[in-house]
């Protein structure tokens, strides 16, 4: 009897020491340090153990593109928000010539503070601002196409603003239409933030090319805007056709003036409208003051 207890004693001994031990290797797994392995990327907060990890010196940082011609004329920094669509239209230029102005690798990855030239080289940025936009015959090149870069001004820039005769708002011999039959709902206003027209209708009519020209974009990747469509009619101008529910034409295609290129409808809108927007130089203007009357 006392033999066959102590050998039940053993026994017990034995699988408590076993079940310890199996406990403590399932302990050491649930504890292995996976974070340690990630690499910590630099400028991104770390979590963890890499928390430790010292921030990159300073000379390490690299600098932003083009931050050296910050504030310069024919060049703009970017912000919160931005895109290079957005920022092409609002500097009267095709977003493939800022791509090629600027040799990016990638159009739809831009920096914050990233600065950016917006005026074709060996053009003089103030003399363009300054002087009214020569009459011109409707471009037939592509908009991506490599085009001579005209001589810089032999004067100052400063002297070329001075003598330059000023910028008038006139149609610059292109011949306007307007771009939907319905009526104007809501008028040019920029300082309420109504950058051009409202032209009611219903959801499927159409939407016509307010003068000839060539796509610039066809899209909708400027929020605010839904599906739109960006037409360039000459080194001056361009046209912008937003919140459509279909797109007919595609980006370097020749439109004529009356041509039907989208259907209207209200992406990106609380109804369905067509909101219409001239451009020169970038610059708005309002529609109805170079639209023929009705």
């Amino acid at each position: 009897m006392q033999k066959n207890s102590l050998s039940r004693i053993s026994l017990a001994l034995v699988s408590a020491g076993l079940l310890a031990l199996l406990s403590a290797c399932g302990t050491s797994l649930n504890k292995a340090p996976v974070e340690d392995r990630t690499p910590v990327k630099a400028g991104k907060p770390a979590t963890g153990s890499a928390a430790a990890t010292p921030a990159p010196a300073a000379s390490d940082v690299k600098p932003l593109p083009g931050i050296e011609n910050a504030g310069k004329p024919g060049y703009y920094t970017v912000k919160p928000g931005d895109n290079l669509i957005r920022i092409a239209m609002e500097n009267g230029q095709s977003w493939r010539d800022l791509v090629k102005w600027n040799a990016l690798d990638n159009p739809n990855v831009i920096e914050v503070g990233q600065v950016l030239r917006v005026v074709q080289p060996g053009v003089d940025a103030a003399s363009v601002s300054a002087k009214p936009v020569a009459s011109a015959k409707v471009e037939t090149r592509p908009l991506d196409a490599k085009t001579p870069g005209a001589a810089a001004a032999s004067a100052p820039a400063s002297t070329a603003a001075a003598t330059a005769a000023p910028a008038k708002i006139e149609e610059d011999d292109i011949s306007w239409a307007w771009p939907a039959s319905g009526s104007v709902i809501t008028s040019f206003d920029e300082a309420r933030n109504n950058k051009g027209l409202d032209i009611n209708g219903k959801a499927g009519d159409a939407v016509l090319a307010a003068a000839d020209g060539r796509v610039m974009y066809a899209g909708s990747g400027l929020r605010g805007y839904g599906q739109m469509i960006i037409i360039k009619h000459n080194a001056g101008y361009l046209s912008a056709y937003a919140h459509n529910q279909a797109l007919l034409v595609k980006d370097d295609q020749v439109v004529r003036k009356g041509q039907k290129i989208a259907e209207m409808g209200s992406s990106d809108a609380d109804q369905v409208k067509l909101h219409f927007e001239i451009r020169r130089q970038g610059k708005l203007l309002d529609p109805a003051r170079v639209l023929p009357s009705r």
